[in-house]
């Protein structure tokens, strides 16, 4: 594994601030690739990867087991989680559970303001698009922040915060098999299409057509990526 850029750390620095931090760090890895799936993660090797002591880092590879971003091989340590398409599928199904009652109750819930957010992180999601053209394929973090921002400004309103955080979790484990699908698009044009299509109906508070887009919107991503799949 090439080593990222050492991050100092000082004496001062808190214990759960350490394991935040190294949860944090060994995240981003994991979703860009450069801890592939099913490799072994030691913890000396790790920490002298980030540069944090082994018991922050136990602690934040612990958090993402509760996250479903690793597995933990009892004695043997933490491997970074397989994927497979039983994975997402599950990650789907769940996504669905959440996002449409979240999504739900947004649309009842919402404000003028909760539109507004809306409309600008559509806006913002289809300019960096328009800027970069093919390269926005590729699932680059900021093109994937301004997509998790829709997507999230679309729930805010839902008044749950474990509907939002459990969202957040499911997007986040869905990363992997973003970056896959983002490569079969050949321009932005039916990507931003999609999403338009999605918040018009969630701005016309029409719940019903809103919940069964939002629900295709998110099964589009198996059929993508395992094409010869049969439904979720």
């Amino acid at each position: 594994m090439t080593a990222p850029t050492p991050i100092l750390q000082t004496e001062t620095t808190s214990g759960d601030t350490l394991s935040e931090r190294a949860a944090a760090l060994i995240e981003r890895d994991i979703v860009a690739g450069t801890l592939a799936p099913g490799s072994r993660l030691g913890i000396v090797e790790l920490a002298k990867r980030y540069e944090i002591g082994p018991t922050p880092l136990r602690e934040g590879l612990s958090r993402l087991v509760s996250r479903g971003l690793i597995n933990s091989i009892g004695q043997r340590g933490f491997r970074v989680a397989e994927v497979s398409r039983d994975d997402l599928v599950d990650i789907t199904r769940m996504r669905t559970v959440v996002e449409k009652e979240a999504l739900r109750l947004a649309m009842q819930n919402g404000s003028d303001a909760w539109e507004a957010r809306i409309i600008a992180a559509l806006h913002q999601m289809r300019r960096y698009i328009q800027r970069m053209q093919n390269e926005f394929r590729e699932g680059a973090p900021e093109f994937d922040r301004l997509h998790k921002a829709f997507h999230t400004a679309l729930l805010e309103a839902c008044g749950s915060r474990r509907l939002l955080a459990a969202h957040s979790d499911l997007y986040d484990q869905a990363y992997r098999y973003r970056r896959v699908m983002m490569r079969s698009f050949d321009d932005g044009s039916g990507f931003i299409g999609e999403h338009e299509a999605l918040a018009e109906l969630v701005l016309a508070r029409d719940a019903a057509a809103a919940q069964a887009r939002l629900e295709s919107h998110l099964r589009s991503t198996i059929n993508i990526v395992y094409p010869q799949s049969k439904g979720a």
